[in-house]
């Protein structure tokens, strides 16, 4: 009782309860496990708000750098004012890049990922068109814009246009000339090819040729190269027609480009031709009416289109992967696609993999014990803004950057949820641990501890019992030496 009062302990040896020891010792390792696992916890809790501390100022920052871009894309600026601008976002986005690679929590980096490298593809972009965006999940996505028909008012690159068919700089934009009664436009005025002949001439009976200086030195016409003033060619099958240099008809639509100045009798006019017919590659004619820049062809307008969806796609491409199609990303933008669909490919950035680490929150070797913790490489690559440009003529640039750094913030906004929820988990587990180390601590005590109470009663009774006995045995030793001395 001495023993068991002193120590505190029930079980001081196997032999007091071989099998409660055998108990209590399972529930000590438990027990330090699992007060082992809520420190883990809360040092997963204090690593998961360092990485969310350092993205609350990287969300502040691109809340002004959508700020300045936004202020870029206003028509008052001059170009010095959007310079200043450029200065201070370039400036945020090395900050950006600094946090990233600076913040860390016990010689862990949290924010610059993990070894080795993945390509990511940036978010579609449809500069502001008006139409329906589809990503395809393949790296690139789709872009229908709204169908354009004659009349119809369409807004592209900051830019009002009208569609138009009947001025003089869109109305030549029909069929190419092709051999055998073929017409082509000049100027004003069409000209009717016929099979077979040397030479051309037009609905009066004027003749077509190429008018050359006195003396020309001849040379040899090569498929694919334009026609230019005052030269003079030799047909595809190398002869040279002498008479007035006329060409014959099978090999007009190779030799006239638009442009090109030719002779209809004593008149000289700009020829202009479709290119999307013309099999020698011959430049088109811009497709602008001459009297009314704002008025173009519904090919133009789609081509215009294709080149703003370009520039949009193309922020943050560290890749140079981003391209825009007519339904096909690897054609050049021909307008032969005149539904006004866009097919684009992806920009793509190179970022280091992702970070993850696991929180052991348990005292057994459950995988189900981890709790895993996942954070992306959060610099300006990964973000989409690296290299960010607003300073344009125009705000163009600007206006597209708005859109970049909302697709940024976005992804900064994913980051700090998920930390947030892995932290709100965390408390959980902490307050559940805890509540479990209590209770088996509470059983533990009851196999191993000493019932200080019962043990003190029993001691108290033995002490008792002790004393007795040698009060008892001192009471006899005493009738003895009575005896004797009786007897003596």
């Amino acid at each position: 009782s001495t023993e068991k009062l002193s120590s505190g302990y029930r079980i001081n040896r196997a032999a007091d309860d071989a099998a409660g020891l055998t108990i209590s010792e399972k529930m000590r390792k438990q027990i330090k496990g699992l007060d082992r696992a809520s420190t883990n916890a809360e040092d997963g809790v204090s690593s998961v708000q360092t990485a969310e501390g350092a993205l609350t100022e990287v969300h502040s920052m691109l809340q002004r750098m959508n700020e300045l871009a936004t202020q870029a894309s206003n028509g008052t600026n001059s170009e010095s004012d959007r310079s200043a601008i450029q200065d201070e976002i370039s400036q945020l986005t090395t900050e950006i890049d600094r946090v990233s690679e600076t913040t860390k929590f016990n010689e862990t980096y949290l924010l610059k990922g993990d070894k080795g490298t993945k390509t990511l593809n940036m978010e579609a972009h449809d500069a502001g068109l008006k139409g329906s965006m589809t990503v395809n999940g393949d790296g690139t996505a789709t872009f229908t814009m709204e169908e354009l028909n004659e009349g119809d008012s369409v807004s592209i690159g900051g830019k009002n246009y009208t569609i138009g068919s009947t001025v003089a700089d869109v109305k030549n934009l029909v069929a190419a000339p092709k051999a055998g009664s073929s017409k082509i436009k000049i100027g004003d005025k069409t000209y009717t090819l016929k099979a077979g002949d040397t030479n051309v001439y037009d609905e009066n009976g004027d003749q077509l040729y190429v008018k050359s200086p006195k003396g020309a030195t001849t040379t040899t016409f090569t498929t694919g190269a334009e026609l230019t003033t005052e030269s003079t060619h030799k047909d595809t099958d190398g002869t040279a027609d002498v008479a007035n240099n006329a060409v014959t008809v099978t090999n007009l639509k190779d030799y006239v480009s638009a442009g090109v100045k030719v002779t209809v009798g004593k008149t000289t006019q700009t020829a202009m031709v479709d290119a999307k017919n013309n099999t020698s590659g011959a430049a088109a004619a811009d497709e602008i009416d001459d009297n009314d820049s704002t008025v173009i062809s519904k090919t133009k307008a789609y081509q215009l289109a294709a080149n703003e969806l370009l520039a949009a796609n193309q922020i943050g491409d560290t890749e140079n992967n981003a391209k825009v199609g007519f339904g096909d990303v690897d054609t050049e933008l021909d307008g032969t696609n005149g539904n006004g669909t866009f097919k684009i490919q992806l920009g793509q950035t190179k970022v280091s993999n992702t970070l993850s680490f696991n929180l052991h929150v348990g005292s057994d070797a459950d995988m189900t014990n981890k709790i895993q913790v996942d954070i992306e490489t959060m610099n300006s690559s990964y973000l989409g803004i690296k290299g960010l440009n607003v300073k344009d003529d125009s705000g163009i640039a600007a206006t597209y950057a708005i859109d970049a750094i909302a697709d940024a913030i976005s992804k900064v906004s994913e980051q700090r949820s998920a930390l947030g929820a892995v932290q709100n988990r965390l408390e959980h587990t902490i307050s559940n641990v805890d509540n479990v180390v209590e209770n088996t601590t509470s059983a533990e005590s009851r196999i191993r501890d000493t019932d200080m109470a019962s043990e003190m009663v029993n001691y108290s009774k033995n002490n008792i019992l002790a004393q007795a006995g040698q009060s008892m045995l001192a009471q006899a030793n005493q009738s003895n030496q009575g005896v004797l001395s009786l007897l003596q």
